[in-house]
């Protein structure tokens, strides 16, 4: 039997969409990959856009402890009680005592979002053309900043104590209770940590990041130096007015140490030694030291 012709050859049937099969009316072509948008340029810094930024800072960070810290000294010096006879703690429980791990993870996860503002702050400065380093928090002088921050916590941490001694048997500052934690493995290491993330908030936004911008928006050192001590103060009035006064000078004088420097880290090393000894020192001296308020 002859074979068929080329011309006779039947075609394979060919389904629409198939490959190599015609494309049938009004099928789509597969869609082209969207263009990337073009990245948008940064806008220059204005006074405006500067004041707007340091409030935004502001608010998300310490200005919501010191409108609290006003409203508990408002509720302490309206009390029954003077202010020697209540008690303030900085650093408590937050769960029951037979609930250690439960405690452990909401300390943990408060230090961690605390710390959130500060790197709001680092991301800000390296958006232009500054960073990190402008305001001297890094680590290119180790040795000088650990020196000079504990030259200085020896000094503030001494001459807060007398402070808060005197205004306490004054009457004019609550019992400060600086660790009300439960007693836990962890329990050492979390007021470490604590202190360490005081430290580095406090410093690098209230003096580092606010003396920063206030000197771009044409503060007078003087007078940037008295409000961002004045905002220090004011979230530390929850102690009681002799620690008010007690943290305006102790800001002043970490002004006048950043201004002469030009670096925040030995500030931020300071403050967490003073507040190592204060929150560790009270587990072991509060109840054992009769000089100690609280004792």
């Amino acid at each position: 039997m002859a074979e068929p012709t080329s011309d006779e050859r039947a075609e394979p049937h060919a389904t629409p969409g198939s490959p190599g099969s015609p494309a049938s009316p009004g099928a789509s072509e597969p869609a082209a990959p969207r263009p990337r948008a073009p990245l948008p340029a940064a806008a220059a810094l204005t006074p405006r856009l500067l004041r707007g930024e340091v409030a935004m800072v502001l608010l998300l960070s310490l200005a919501a402890a010191a409108v609290s810290a006003v409203i508990s000294f408002v509720g302490s010096i309206t009390a029954p009680e003077s202010l020697a006879e209540q008690t303030a703690s900085l650093v408590g429980s937050r769960a029951e005592a037979e609930r250690p791990w439960l405690d452990l993870a909401r300390q943990l996860a408060a230090v961690l979002f605390a710390l959130a503002p500060v790197a709001l702050v680092v991301h800000l400065l390296h958006r232009g053309t500054e960073s990190a380093a402008t305001i001297g928090f890094d680590l290119r002088r180790p040795g000088r900043d650990l020196l000079g921050g504990a030259v200085l916590a020896a000094l503030i941490g001494c001459g807060g104590l007398v402070v808060y001694l005197v205004s306490w048997r004054l009457g004019l500052t609550v019992t400060v209770a600086p660790s009300a934690l439960n007693e836990h493995w962890w329990t050492l290491p979390v007021l470490v940590l604590q202190a360490v993330k005081n430290g580095v908030l406090e410093e690098v936004i209230v003096v580092g990041y606010l003396m920063l911008r206030l000197d771009q928006l044409g503060w007078p050192p003087v007078r940037a130096a008295v409000a961002g001590s004045l905002l220090r103060a004011t979230y530390h009035l929850y102690q009681g007015v002799g620690m008010f006064f007690g943290n305006l000078v102790m800001g002043l004088v970490f002004c006048w140490f950043y201004r002469r420097h030009g670096r925040v880290m030995p500030l931020v090393v300071a403050h967490s030694l003073i507040d190592i000894v204060a929150f560790v020192g009270s587990v072991y001296l509060i109840g054992r030291v009769d000089w100690l308020p609280g004792a």
